[in-house]
């Protein structure tokens, strides 16, 4: 794979074609790489919203009415759409959960190891939540990571994307029930094949060029 040339030819599309599915050994591939994104002190503070069906749209399209309408179409229109969602705190049994998975996974040589993981992540967790006050920002960050990666493997496959964070918030996590699970919405992604009338699939990339955005020590 030319890593470079996927880089270049990924770009936010603007509309998509109403008449092309993404196939689901496809989307498994994309849901796998979104599932084995990196995340600081193996947080995984994330949880992901599928919608494929109408119905399914229709809910998700619940959180761009209004002042964010301008991206219903691409929610409505896209093949696939994802809501990546986010811890906004620690309940509910889930440092747990990180722990006996990785356990199962068989990450730990003996229960030091295992002693020694949990204390590690428990430390940085507290960090963030007593001593820097930003849990709910830092584990923002971890799910954007998961975003970018999603972005990526898409053009690698062949699929176009666009991240939404024009989202209505609120109104998703009331849809959705999230409060309840101790999530909120962060920002949607829809996927799919771009359609002929999207003007952004003919415009050349831009970017400012190496020697301004890079310092070699």
């Amino acid at each position: 794979m030319d890593i470079v040339a996927t880089a270049k030819q990924r770009y936010t599309a603007k509309a998509y074609d109403t008449n092309r599915r993404i196939p689901d050994e496809v989307m498994q591939q994309i849901y796998e790489v979104i599932r084995n994104s990196p995340s600081s002190v193996n947080s995984q503070p994330w949880h992901f919203i599928v919608a494929s069906t109408p119905e399914g749209k229709a809910r998700l399209a619940k959180g761009v009415q209004g002042g964010y309408s301008f991206n219903e179409s691409k929610v409505r229109d896209a093949s696939h759409v994802i809501l990546f969602c986010t811890r906004v705190d620690t309940e509910g049994g889930h440092l747990d959960r990180l722990l006996e998975q990785e356990d199962r996974d068989g990450r730990f040589a003996d229960e030091a190891a295992k002693a020694g993981t949990a204390k590690g992540r428990l430390h940085f967790t507290n960090l963030h939540r007593y001593t820097l006050k930003d849990l709910p920002q830092w584990y923002e960050k971890q799910t954007y990571i998961a975003l970018a990666n999603a972005m990526t493997a898409a053009a690698a496959v062949g699929v176009d994307s666009t991240p939404m964070e024009g989202i209505d918030v609120a109104a998703l996590d009331t849809e959705l029930g999230l409060h309840e699970k101790g999530l909120s919405s962060l920002v949607l992604l829809a996927l799919g094949y771009h359609a002929e009338s999207d003007f952004n699939a003919k415009l050349p990339k831009s970017r400012l060029p190496q020697e301004q955005v890079f310092t070699f020590l």
